[in-house]
């Protein structure tokens, strides 16, 4: 009969290789969504460029739209973190708001496979009313984990913001909608400063002076 240990460390291995099968599958997905888009991309596309059978694929997924889901998950939270990494490094009264805007622009690249990908699978939830409202609700939810932290940097510049909700909405807002033209004119400086002038502006139509 096997040991404690020696059990513990069989589980331990199982759950390193189920994760590597799983961000391989991932790696593979993101690459056969962006080439050749969500909705012609197939489990059997994802498995051959994984490596995998879909015995595999369906042990760790139980659809394209759950690895997409996970997929979404998995870059939300390396993005959130390195939000974080990005405006905890601002110190007290030293920057201005515009400074700390292209602090967050460089923390959230516009990623031109990236945009592809969700703008497919958003068209693709819009048909299916139980998605939609699975999308919505993970959207609102890394909203409201990131709001914290744009509240914290902004506060760090001497803004207060009132209403953190209203503010979430209007960024994501003016992300999704400056990123398409950011990714039509990709050498545009322009494009680029005007992206930086319209999320300026929105971050102080929605805070204030921080008083005293």
């Amino acid at each position: 009969m096997a040991s404690s240990a020696e059990a513990k460390t069989s589980a331990t291995r199982v759950t390193r290789r189920r994760a590597e099968t799983r961000d391989r599958l991932l790696t593979a997905a993101y690459e056969a969504f962006s080439e050749e888009g969500f909705g012609r991309a197939t489990v059997e596309r994802v498995c051959e460029r994984a490596g995998f059978t879909r015995g595999a694929f369906y042990s760790n997924f139980g659809s394209l739209d759950e690895l997409f889901l996970a997929m979404w998950e998995q870059r939300s939270a390396a993005m959130l973190a390195e939000v974080r990494r990005t405006l905890d490094e601002i110190p007290v009264g030293t920057d201005d708001v515009r400074t700390s805007i292209e602090r967050l622009e460089r923390a959230v690249p516009v990623d031109e496979a990236w945009y592809r990908i969700t703008a497919e699978f958003t068209t693709h939830a819009l048909r299916n009313p139980e998605l939609r409202r699975v999308m919505a609700a993970r959207e609102e939810a890394i909203v409201n984990a990131l709001m914290p932290t744009i509240v914290a940097g902004l506060a760090r510049v001497g803004r207060t913001v009132p209403d953190p909700d209203a503010l979430g909405q209007a960024l994501v807002a003016v992300h999704d909608g400056t990123s398409v033209q950011v990714l039509m004119e990709p050498r545009s400086r322009v494009v680029r400063r005007r992206r930086t002038d319209l999320i300026y502006h929105v971050v102080l139509a929605y805070s204030t002076e921080t008083e005293g």
